[in-house]
């Protein structure tokens, strides 16, 4: 039995399912811009952010205060105060 005859035709069929017809091309699409609003307690916390920026992270009348103390020899702490605030701190982060 000989085959040979009929490859073209079948390759034939193939090929026409190969051609793809070009694709019209598509009106433009305006583009559309993004839009963001802030929520008023965004603008809230934008604004205690800013108040915060400008406080010292160091009381530098509270540090001179106690270096004098320190230095003159007045500074007495008391350990039950320090266990105190220790164990205060650690209560308010966990809360």
């Amino acid at each position: 039995m000989k085959v040979w005859g009929e490859i073209p035709r079948i390759l034939g069929i193939y090929n026409k399912q190969k051609n793809v017809g070009r694709i019209n091309k598509t009106s433009p699409t305006a583009s559309k811009k993004d839009v963001i609003s802030i929520s008023g307690e965004g603008k809230d916390y934008q604004t205690a952010l800013k108040a915060l920026k400008n406080v010292p992270d160091v009381r530098a009348e509270k540090v001179k205060e106690l270096y004098e103390k320190y230095q003159s020899g007045n500074y007495d702490v008391k350990g039950k105060d320090i266990a105190d605030k220790m164990l205060q701190s650690f209560i308010d982060k966990k809360v």
